[in-house]
Order: C-alpha cells, then sequence, then structure tokens
C-alpha cells in the first residue's frame, strides 16, 4: 500500500518561505515513485479543497493554480521518493491544511496534511 507523508508546515510571516515536503513509499507492489504524479492541495476553514500544483510522471510537467504561479514552485526528487513544494512570498490567504496526492492510474494516495500558517 502506498503511504504518503507531509511535513514542513508551521507558521510564517507573510512574506515569508516554507519549503513542504511529501515522503512516499511502499510502493513494493505498485510501481515505483517515478511513474505516479505528485500533486499538493490545500483546503482552508470553511473552503473546498483546491489543487496547488501538480507535477506529472515521466517528463514532469507541472501545473499550478493562478493564484500561486510565481510563488510556488514544485520539484520531485526519484531518487528520494519525495515531492516538494517551495513556497515564497507568503500571504495570510495561503494559510490552510496542504495535502500531498500520489496518483497513477486512477489510484489516489493521500497524505494526512500539515499545516501551514502565515500571519504576523
Amino acid at each position: 500500500q502506498v503511504q504518503v507523508v507531509e511535513s514542513g508546515g508551521g507558521l510564517v510571516q507573510p512574506g515569508g518561505s516554507l519549503r513542504l515536503s511529501c515522503a512516499a513509499s511502499g510502493f513494493t507492489f505498485s510501481g515505483t515513485f517515478s511513474t505516479y504524479s505528485m500533486s499538493w492541495y490545500r483546503q482552508a476553514p470553511g473552503k473546498e479543497r483546491e489543487l496547488v500544483a501538480r507535477i506529472r510522471a515521466g517528463g514532469g510537467s507541472t501545473d499550478y493554480a493562478d493564484s500561486v504561479k510565481g510563488r510556488f514552485t514544485i520539484s520531485r526528487d526519484n531518487s528520494k521518493n519525495t515531492a516538494y513544494l517551495q513556497m515564497n512570498s507568503l500571504k495570510p490567504e495561503d494559510t490552510a491544511v496542504y495535502y500531498c496526492k500520489a496518483d497513477r492510474y486512477g489510484n489516489e494516495y493521500w497524505g494526512q496534511g500539515t499545516q501551514v500558517t502565515i500571519s504576523s
């Protein structure tokens, strides 16, 4: 069973930076990390979960929500089975629980989330 675990959340002042990590494991019978697309979602209080960024398997093309373009960067290190979300120029509206998702062929695996709070 594939498992994903997020880390790196915390409290940061507006304008600051954070890097979230998503470590994946359990690929024994489920392919390899490199064959999974990795995505970051976030959910703020009272709001629906939204896609923040996605990096595909293979060539690793990326997509971003308009609200984070130019500020966030998603990346992956297939040798470490880990995806990252570098977040710069953080704003109070970025406050949310951030979730990582691994998916392949319609199978989705979610982490438990990590809290990111942007406040002065």
